[in-house]
């Protein structure tokens, strides 16, 4: 079952200057930082109030995020909702007319499984799943 907003991705051509940006805007000390080699990206994220901002850059050019930011240019990539059984959110959004990008769940950062969902289906959005493989959700 979805049980709230886990994170809202933000794609960012420049990863550093995106930091400093961030951590002036927001008095942000510290950044959770990984590169999430499968999706061909390198988050910086840090917590507000409970929710996630991950800043997502691209490591190659046929990243999705890089193709992203050639097409619309940076800016909100996704919302990501926790999931506790993402597999039959995943089946239940697939019965009722959603398209999934994935399937089944993938390796994500922060130590979760993820699935995207088609922008297509959701009215323009590009929507995550998310199911921590342990009890912390946030680091």
């Amino acid at each position: 079952m979805l049980q709230g907003i886990n994170h809202i991705g933000i794609a960012v051509k420049d990863l550093e200057v995106s930091k400093q940006r961030y951590a002036q805007l927001f008095r942000v000390e510290q950044f959770h930082e990984e590169t999430i080699e499968m999706q061909k990206v390198r988050i910086a994220s840090f917590s507000l109030n409970g929710v996630l901002i991950e800043l997502t850059a691209a490591i190659s050019d046929d990243s999705p995020i890089a193709q992203f930011i050639a097409k619309r240019g940076e800016g909100i990539h996704h919302i990501a909702f926790t999931s506790n059984a993402i597999e039959d959110d995943l089946s239940h959004a697939e019965k009722h007319g959603i398209r999934l990008i994935n399937q089944i769940p993938v390796p994500g950062a922060h130590d979760m499984q993820i699935a995207f969902l088609h922008p297509s289906s959701t009215g323009g959005v590009l929507m995550e799943f998310c199911q921590p493989n342990n009890t912390e959700t946030h680091e």
